[in-house]
């Protein structure tokens, strides 16, 4: 187990590096100009030229690249003032390494401080969407494949359908019309000042993004749980007395649940990257909406940082996942 820990951690590294790295050329492939977009649309060619070279654009993409990445991740000093000002700047200190992404073109400050600010609320809405995604999703399509061919199963599958082809805004526009205009439970968008403006901000969010996955693991766990159900070892618990709730839930469920493993650990580190539309639409203080601003200012530090959070968010979903299927089937553990 700790070998094939050890090979998942270095895939994962490999692949965050890779991704950073197509993302520092791509951003540096755009035709805008981010020292011109810095300036202003009637700064002087001298100011242009003199943010520029600040911003070290005046170099080649080689030597940019290599400041960028011996800057990234490095052992910081041991002197305590040296180690004081680095973290008072850019780096965050976890032990004697140093993540340092620079600082924002537009806004001025370190872009880990932004990006700290950010993450909290989009894990937040992530893990509240995951949770309506499975709880909606799994119990429809569980109840569907138990009443199959009934018209729960036609109704389920129905919603199901209308879900996967609604557009998210038009869902999340939906909810912000019902529930905050028509009805005024809830807030329309923001994140809210007390504790209590934050669980009233994201139930809407959550509950667009979360019917969205819904539909779509409605119709996987259904069609899972008719082939489980048809299965021998289901018509043998039956013959030996088991309940059908029984069955149903802790035998057939459990194997049919391994498809959905994969896929809500894709959900999960896709989520935590940004979900840009649902945080555009209720103006969701979190990395989709950081993500639009940083592309539209064409400020390339605060792009990378986001494209490493979401990298190292989908690779570590990815490696959680990978040791779920252990978990939940005995056989994937007797092959390791």
């Amino acid at each position: 187990m700790i070998q094939r820990l050890a090979r998942r951690l270095a895939w994962a590294v490999f692949v965050v590096w890779a991704t950073v790295t197509l993302a520092f050329v791509v951003s540096h492939a755009l035709p805008s100009d981010p020292a011109r977009m810095v300036a202003g649309p009637q700064a002087r060619p001298q100011d242009i030229a003199r943010i520029r070279k600040e911003l070290g654009l005046d170099q080649s993409l080689f030597v940019q690249y290599t400041r960028f990445m011996g800057r990234l991740l490095h052992v910081g000093p041991s002197d305590p003032a040296a180690l004081a000002k680095e973290h008072a700047t850019c780096a965050a200190i976890v032990g004697p390494l140093h993540l340092d992404l620079g600082k924002s073109a537009q806004q001025r400050r370190p872009v880990v401080t932004i990006l700290a600010e950010r993450l909290p609320r989009t894990i937040v809405l992530a893990l509240a969407a995951a949770f309506v995604q499975v709880l909606l999703g799994v119990g429809a399509g569980v109840l569907a494949a138990s009443r199959k061919k009934t018209a729960v199963d036609h109704l389920a599958v129905g919603a199901s359908l209308l879900g996967i082809s609604a557009p998210t805004f038009v869902i999340g526009l939906f909810f912000q019309w019902l529930f905050a205009h028509r009805l005024g439970l809830l807030p329309l968008d923001g994140w809210g000042e007390t504790f209590f403006d934050h669980v009233r901000s994201v139930i809407l969010p959550a509950l667009t993004l979360g019917v969205f996955g819904a539909a779509y693991y409605t119709r996987l766990v259904r069609d899972e749980m008719i082939g489980q159900l048809a299965q021998d070892y289901v018509r043998t618990a039956r013959a030996k007395g088991l309940s059908r709730v029984a069955v149903v839930l802790r035998h057939a469920l459990r194997n049919a649940m391994m498809p959905i493993v994969t896929i809500l650990g894709v959900d999960v580190g896709t989520l935590v990257g940004g979900a840009i539309v649902t945080e555009s639409i209720f103006r969701w203080p979190g990395l989709g909406s950081l993500s639009v601003t940083a592309m539209l200012d064409r400020d390339g530090p605060v792009i990378m940082g986001c494209v490493i959070v979401t990298s190292i968010a989908v690779v570590a979903s990815t490696i959680a996942v990978d040791f779920a299927y252990a978990a939940l089937d005995p056989r994937v553990r007797a092959e390791r």
